[in-house]
């Protein structure tokens, strides 16, 4: 099995040829558009995860096994609804109506949070602002993969996490400052993030098409709609039988069972390097800043040497962050390192993986397919936080992140012989 897909579809080059007069080269114009929402959403989102990890432990007093339950909750219904919305999209072929859908409801759970202040209600409040999140995500993908030749792909993902993580840079920066001006800062903070999400909404809804596009003819209508019956579960659930989806699946899943999530590193960060609460909102942007750089070159990358390589090194450059946490003095430069590995290794991840899926499904069915894949990333993750929390509780941070190196490491491995390369005939 391979991650790579370095053939483009047949009329692939007229189309490249036609996108590169745009604003930015070889991307089509929804994929532009699409990351200028999540640019818009992601400073909302983000202005919350910034303060979220501190204000539950240190305002509400959570336990890190609490925090870690939450955090878990947080991903782990994103990734059962992940399913849901990829089928719906793929069944009423409006993937632009279920990001939609999904943009909305994160929207109208921002301010909910003011009111939240119980386990049970942060609990369900954050379970439906991950239930949006779920929705939208692969439609939203799908939408990115079918405007983009099959040779394309690690580029256009690359072009939209690029924006999407300006908003990531955006929304920390945007708390710290709004902490620092309010007297109740926390208050501020999540009435701020939900007057810019429902600018993503609005976005989203004035200038996302709402018909999908061929990607080998910009400005076609969409083929073979008109007398394709809906797609069935039966369909959707038949996609496992895909060896090349099936190892995509079993990696991103067992991959994510080590991947501790960013709010611990973030905590873990903080106590290590002796970093004063007021700073803390501000360490995601130096993940944002380093993905932010990197996302383009690093998608383009992944077309022309291999997706699997890039993959699994971004991995290796999360394994050699968590040594660091572990190992080095605690000295003024290593949250500089620290997080710019953690860049690192989301600009070699996080587009790649759904760019590999560009030649392995079928076209109506690319919602689907992608869900599927993420759903299994992200169940891990929830996991992996659940885990990661109790361990932290019985036998503290170094421990519990020992652990997830380790298995890191083991597992990194495993994916490798799993993703090996093939001949492409196979």
């Amino acid at each position: 099995m391979y991650l790579t897909d370095r053939s483009a579809p047949p009329k692939a080059g007229a189309a490249d040829q036609g996108r590169r007069r745009g604003p930015v080269s070889g991307v089509a114009p929804v994929v532009l558009v699409l990351g200028t929402v999540s640019l818009i959403t992601d400073i909302s989102s983000e202005m919350v995860t910034a303060v979220l990890p501190l204000y539950l432990v240190t305002t509400l007093g959570f336990s890190p096994l609490g925090f870690g339950t939450l955090d878990g909750v947080y991903n782990g219904v994103s990734a059962l609804v992940q399913l849901t919305g990829g089928h719906l999209a793929d069944r009423v072929r409006n993937h632009k109506l279920m990001a939609g859908l999904g943009y909305g409801l994160s929207a109208l759970c921002k301010p909910l949070l003011l009111l939240a202040s119980s386990v049970g209600a942060l609990g369900t409040v954050l379970a439906l602002d991950r239930t949006g999140k779920g929705l939208r995500t692969a439609p939203r993908d799908a939408m990115i993969s079918l405007s983009t030749p099959a040779a394309r792909q690690g580029r256009a993902f690359g072009v939209h996490r690029a924006m999407d993580t300006t908003g990531a840079l955006l929304g920390p920066l945007t708390a710290f400052l709004i902490l620092r001006a309010a007297a109740d800062g926390y208050d501020a903070v999540f009435g701020v993030s939900a007057c810019v999400a429902v600018l993503g909404v609005l976005v989203l809804v004035l200038f996302v098409p709402g018909r999908r596009r061929a990607p080998d003819a910009p400005g076609a209508p969409e083929e073979g709609t008109a007398g394709r019956q809906p797609v069935r579960v039966r369909e959707a659930l038949a996609l496992l039988r895909l060896p090349r989806l099936r190892a995509l699946a079993a990696c991103a899943a067992l991959l994510g069972l080590t991947t501790v999530s960013d709010a611990f590193v973030y905590l873990l960060l903080q106590r290590r390097a002796g970093i004063g609460e007021e700073w803390f909102p501000l360490l995601p942007l130096g993940t944002a800043a380093v993905f932010l750089l990197l996302a383009v070159p690093v998608g383009a990358l992944a077309d022309r040497i291999g997706r699997r390589t890039v993959f699994l090194a971004g991995h290796a450059v999360l394994l050699t962050g968590y040594a660091l946490l572990l190992w080095a003095p605690a000295a003024p430069a290593l949250p500089f390192l620290v997080l710019a590995l953690h860049g690192v290794f989301y600009a070699a991840t996080d587009g790649v993986l759904p760019a590999a899926l560009a030649g392995v499904v079928p076209d109506h069915l690319r919602a689907s397919g992608l869900a599927i894949v993420g759903t299994s990333q992200a169940l891990a993750r929830f996991c992996c936080s659940l885990a990661f929390g109790a361990a932290w509780t019985l036998w503290g941070p170094g421990p519990a992140l020992a652990g997830s190196a380790a298995g890191l490491l083991c597992c990194a491995v495993v994916a490798g012989v799993v993703l090996r390369p093939a001949d492409e005939a196979r």
